[in-house]
């Protein structure tokens, strides 16, 4: 189960986010009101995906014991009007086939935030 907590003050839009050990802040960009303290909400949400993304595949390279030597992947929330979709870009690196990398490209689509994101999901709100 992931948990993360965020708080924020009276400082526009800095927010200070704990999740495990891990301590970072967010913002919002000038733009929008903040001083660009830290990623943004869409730029957390993005960074989630890319992060699962090739964690997954470089899991599953190591399984299948393919000469994988990076991953990236270059991800994109986009909204435009009242639709909004995600791109994601892959680079895969290393002596694979183009039938390997195709399979690695499939398995993304099937990444544990990815299908997240894919489907709806109940949020609970509750006070406290």
């Amino acid at each position: 189960m992931a948990h993360a907590r965020a708080s924020i003050g009276t400082v526009n839009y800095a927010t200070a986010i704990t999740t495990g050990d891990h301590k970072f802040n967010a913002d919002e960009r000038p733009e929008l009101g903040g001083k660009d303290a830290g990623p943004g909400p869409y730029e957390l949400l993005t960074s989630a995906l890319a992060a699962c993304t090739v964690i997954t595949l470089r899991m599953y390279a190591e399984r299948k014991q393919w000469p994988v030597t990076a991953v990236q992947a270059d991800v994109t929330f986009i909204r435009e009007g009242d639709k909004q979709h995600i791109d994601r870009v892959l680079a895969i690196e290393g002596n694979l086939d183009d039938e390997q990398k195709k399979r690695m490209a499939d398995i993304a689509e099937r990444t544990p935030v990815t299908l997240t994101l894919k489907r709806s999901m109940e949020i609970r709100t509750t006070l406290a």
